[in-house]
């Protein structure tokens, strides 16, 4: 059950966890210890400043549920591929089940941590206060690195709907002009985000159940017939193929980098994974049945599919209104990226990793506008590639940084069993064992299928982590 934390509860806790990093990690000159950043952070701590408390416009529950929403999932759009990789069958089976194993563990660990730690940077602080800062910064450097093979990519793929086949200088204009817009968005805050990420998913979700509709009263094939592909090499249907249902399931921790930014994160945090993990399973899975039942063709699904599908299903004018409504859904992808791996820079700078300029915040808006422009920038630097294998390479680093999450919720209960924890998650030892094996034995599997090209791209990311936490210890001395 839910209930508010008490200031006075935790403010004690959170000082039992800074005198505990303090024993355990090492005091260095020019940096704050893991729980002390994390105890300045706090909504209800007293050292939060005034300043802060007035110009940052925080979300509620409603305008959470959709960036939530709109980060983890956007539409069905992007698992065409998944199809014709690991067979219909083995996609829907894909669909239903790993929820079970990847993103339901982890939202509960992010319920639970959140709840404890509202902090800004989330699982980054969580990872830094579990096991020092070593660890912690790998948490971060990881996420924001992978963020860069996303957001160049999405803006890509909307040039790619918007205007195919235009020489290559147009196309990136467009993808740069987009991510000047979503920059400028999230420079605003929390709240404009949330009501841009509202009318983007509602636009979404018009065209898609206006498909899930006709598509299931024009069933003519059967869904999981055949269950995998014939002569599909098995690192592709157990391998590629589950990167892909990885990729689509994750993220679900994402949005603890902006705890600071929302009303009650303690209570709010929790109610908003309860609704977006349902709904972005039925959001996945209901169109691809639809589709597979109606149109069938499985052959034939490739990115940009659910636009045929949906024309075959119900005519040229829902065609184009789904094609829309995959082209402003890399829109709503980009907008809540931005948002949610923009406040890891700032938090990294606030703790003596990066630039202490990256913690600037915008003096009408409250927002790290600072950190906010430069991922932009390298967002723009990196708009001319496509999303193809980089899903292969991003899901090495989205699973590294979901491991140390959930080995984060293990170590604090361990560590800190008396911190304050407005949600627990369910089963006791039972119910924190499958949160913390289910997504370590997931990311395993992911991992050992994967093809060469993502183990390559994969491990020289992973390694570049503690190169940089090196060179950053040595020119500090």
């Amino acid at each position: 059950m839910l209930r508010v934390l008490r200031e006075s509860f935790a403010h004690s806790a959170f000082k039992a966890l800074d005198r505990k990093v303090r024993k355990e990690v090492p005091q260095r000159s020019q940096r704050k210890t893991g729980a002390q950043s994390e105890l300045r952070h706090l909504p209800n701590s007293r050292l939060t400043t005034q300043t802060k408390s007035t110009a940052l416009r925080k979300a509620g529950l409603f305008y959470l549920v959709f960036v939530m929403f709109s980060y983890t999932t956007g539409g069905p759009f992007g698992l065409e591929d998944m199809v014709t990789t690991s067979g219909p069958g083995m996609t829907l089976i894909y669909l239903l089940v790993l929820p079970f194993f990847w993103c339901i563990p982890v939202s509960l660990v992010s319920a639970e941590l959140t709840t404890a730690m509202p902090v800004e940077g989330g699982f980054y602080r969580w990872t830094r206060a579990a096991f020092g800062d070593f660890w912690g910064f790998l948490a971060g450097w990881w996420n924001w690195s992978a963020s860069f093979l996303l957001g160049g990519a999405y803006a890509v793929l909307f040039a790619d709907y918007l205007l195919p086949g235009v020489p290559a200088w147009e196309h990136y204009l467009v993808s740069v002009s987009l991510i000047a817009v979503i920059t400028w968005i999230n420079v605003r805050g929390i709240q404009m985000v949330g009501q841009v990420a509202t009318l983007l998913e509602i636009f979404i979700f018009l065209p898609v159940m206006t498909m899930i509709v006709m598509g299931f009263m024009h069933w003519h094939h059967n869904p999981f017939v055949p269950l995998i592909p014939p002569h599909q090499p098995t690192f592709k249907i157990f391998g590629v193929g589950l990167a892909l249902g990885l990729w689509l399931y994750s993220g679900y921790e994402q949005l603890s980098t902006v705890a600071e930014e929302v009303e009650n994160p303690q209570r709010a945090y929790p109610r908003a994974l309860a609704l977006v993990v349902p709904l972005s399973i039925a959001a996945y899975f209901l169109p691809t049945l639809a589709g597979l039942a109606s149109a069938g063709e499985w052959q034939n699904w490739h990115t940009g599919f659910f636009s045929d599908a949906a024309r075959m299903i119900g005519g040229p004018r829902l065609g184009f209104w789904m094609a829309l409504a995959a082209m402003v859904g890399n829109i709503a992808l980009l907008n809540s990226t931005v948002l949610t791996t923009t406040r890891m820079p700032f938090a990294m700078a606030e703790d003596g990793y990066l630039p202490a300029s990256l913690t600037r915040k915008h003096v009408r808006y409250g927002t790290p506008w600072l950190a906010i422009v430069v991922s932009a920038v390298i967002y723009a630097l990196l708009a001319w590639q496509s999303l193809g294998q980089l899903i292969s390479v991003y899901i090495w680093l989205r699973s590294a940084t979901t491991v140390l999450t959930v080995l984060s919720a293990w170590k604090l209960r361990r560590a800190q069993p008396e911190m304050p924890r407005a949600f627990l998650i369910p089963g006791g030892r039972a119910g924190l064992l499958y949160v913390v094996g289910a997504p370590v034995v997931m990311a395993l599997v992911a991992l050992l299928g994967s093809d060469r090209y993502a183990v390559i791209g994969g491990a020289i990311a992973i390694i570049l982590g503690p190169v940089v936490y090196r060179l950053l210890a040595f020119t500090r001395g």
